[in-house]
């Protein structure tokens, strides 16, 4: 397949993407907001000739956060301008940039869409976070001699596999971009291996080490703790679980309170339309819980607070002694696992980490991270951290000694976008 005909099965597949827009704006309304800027209707008066930043999701964004932080300081003349395609992620971006930046979703991948877009931006410099791949966007700045970069690089073998069965359409892309930051060597053979110039791929590990947490956050933490009468009482917080997930974790936590009966699980599913699903589940289970976003006292009673909130997640491992990152004991690829360890928190997670494959395998190998496949499994690891605080803070401190000796991707990537701000 190449270009020609990728954009022809686009535009015969624009009523299938439309409805299946309304269908997810029927389970998650935010989706039916701002639909015009998809199609580059309705764009906002953009100040022009600055850095673009795209990053699909709420991954993404978080992964971007730290790049944005110094791309605002370092160039206070230039507008930054963040796009992303879930409401996840366009709440995270406004949640901490505000005004600071520009924002809109990214227009879907359609050459009078791409061309709309750029005429109203006309960008310095585009900058792709991670493996968010779209030929007609890249060739649209290629056309235009926009440099493009894509920035914490990560190619699976699985979806290596997977773009290899379109060369005729990934190799021409690949080429046209002009710095490719990959996050692993291994990866970086991936992207030579499908059409890469040679020249414009450079290993820069990955900046999801290079985390700065605000030192107030702890501190706001376990002051709300004290205000619950918390202190002492055993919490664990399941993050970013997915469907399937959840009755694994009231199960567990059924089991831990026969043990601890003082026990409290925060629970936060991944994605805001099963929020309300999750704490009905919740109630149907004879747990007594409560939602975040209704601010309740989480008294001695309270079994299960349900994280019902954006922009919050991080505050919310803040609260907790251990931490579970969801999406891994179902085949979906598991999550950031460096928040929680850059809070110092001892780390679990199911088998399905295949997203991270080398910052799992890092952290599990300085004794940080906890795999578990099952409920039996996750029962046994949180009784075992609970019951031995200094087995607990001896994985915290691994996980922190990781970060530490991974740090530095930010810089040099930072490098390697300044290089191509000179040629712009």
């Amino acid at each position: 397949m190449n270009r020609t005909l990728y954009t022809l099965i686009l535009h015969l597949a624009l009523p299938i993407i439309f409805l299946r827009l309304l269908w997810r704006a029927w389970r998650a309304p935010a989706y039916g907001r701002r639909i015009g800027e998809r199609f580059a209707v309705g764009l906002p008066a953009f100040r022009q000739g600055g850095i673009w930043i795209h990053a699909v999701s709420l991954g993404e964004s978080i992964a971007a956060a730290p790049l944005i932080r110094e791309l605002l300081e370092r160039h206070p003349e230039l507008p930054i301008t963040v796009t992303c395609m879930t409401p996840t992620g366009s709440e995270r971006i406004q949640a901490l940039f505000g005004a600071r930046i520009q924002h809109c979703y990214l227009p879907y991948d359609l050459p009078w869409a791409c061309a709309r877009f750029l005429d109203r931006l006309q960008p310095k410099l585009a900058v792709i976070m991670e493996t968010e791949l779209w030929p007609n966007h890249i060739h649209a700045c290629h056309r235009r001699g926009i440099p493009v970069a894509l920035a914490n690089a990560r190619l699976s073998e699985r979806s290596a596999r997977g773009y290899a069965r379109f060369a005729k359409l990934t190799a021409p892309m690949l080429g046209e971009l002009d710095l490719i930051a990959a996050q692993t060597e291994v990866e970086a053979e991936r992207f030579r291996q499908l059409g890469a110039r040679q020249t414009c791929v450079e290993v820069t590990g990955s900046i999801k080490f290079d985390l700065s947490i605000d030192a107030e956050l702890p501190q706001r933490a376990a002051e709300l703790r004290a205000a619950w009468d918390a202190q002492e009482r055993p919490v664990w917080i399941a993050a970013s679980t997915h469907a399937g997930e959840d009755e694994v974790m009231l199960a567990v936590h059924r089991q831990l309170l026969a043990e601890r009966p003082d026990a409290l699980l925060i629970l936060v599913p991944r994605h805001p339309e099963r929020f309300t699903q999750v704490f009905e589940l919740c109630r149907r289970e004879g747990f007594a819980c409560v939602r975040r976003s209704t601010g309740e006292t989480v008294d001695e009673a309270v079994q299960v607070l349900v994280g019902d909130t954006l922009g919050e997640l991080l505050f919310l491992y803040a609260l907790a002694d251990l931490a579970l990152v969801g999406g891994s004991l179902v085949a979906n690829g598991g999550h950031n696992l460096l928040e929680p360890a850059a809070l110092g928190k001892p780390l679990l997670a199911g088998p399905h980490l295949f997203n991270f494959l080398e910052i799992a395998a890092q952290l599990r190998e300085a004794g940080d991270l906890l795999e578990v496949v099952d409920a039996g499994q996750l029962h046994a690891a949180l009784s075992l951290l609970f019951a031995d605080p200094a087995e607990a803070r001896r994985r915290a401190e691994a996980g922190l000694g990781v970060l530490r000796a991974n740090q530095g991707a930010l810089a040099r990537l930072l490098a390697g976008l300044q290089e191509l701000l000179k040629r712009a």
